[in-house]
């Protein structure tokens, strides 16, 4: 397992629904930036992938539970670690808390599919080792 990635967000009001909490679906679309984070982190941005490498990396699948809701202008921490790093994906187990409370838990699979073709290939040395160096333990 790679060492854990924290992040940090605030609720906005265009985040929340009718209710003052944040929209179920958001909490997809702050794990992902989350997760793009956690790729800047370790000097791979997605764009260059795409242009120089011929390749992305696409979710292919998501299980949510949620916990607790967020509320606008909370702060929130998101927790990004793999948990399998494969051939050609990478499993996340990412958490979002808010304070000392656990709000959203979430399993996501990403794989790695050339842009070409939109079929799975090998995610790139370069970029394995990448991700290794950067997020790996301290020892």
């Amino acid at each position: 397992m790679l060492a854990p990635f924290t992040w940090n967000i605030r609720v906005y009001y265009e985040d929340t629904d009718a209710g003052g909490i944040v929209f179920y679906a958001n909490y997809l679309k702050y794990f992902e930036r989350a997760r793009t984070e956690w790729l800047r982190a370790a000097d791979v941005h997605q764009h260059d992938l795409a242009i120089d490498q011929k390749i992305m990396f696409v979710v292919k699948s998501s299980a949510l539970e949620y916990h607790a809701p967020a509320k606008m202008d909370d702060e929130l921490e998101l927790n990004t670690a793999v948990i399998k790093l494969g051939q050609a994906s990478l499993h996340f187990l990412q958490e979002i808390w808010c304070g000392q409370t656990l709000l959203t838990t979430a399993r996501i699979k990403i794989g790695c599919v050339s842009t070409e073709t939109i079929r799975p290939c090998a995610i790139p040395a370069e970029i394995l080792k990448k991700i290794q160096v950067a997020h790996s333990p301290l020892i």
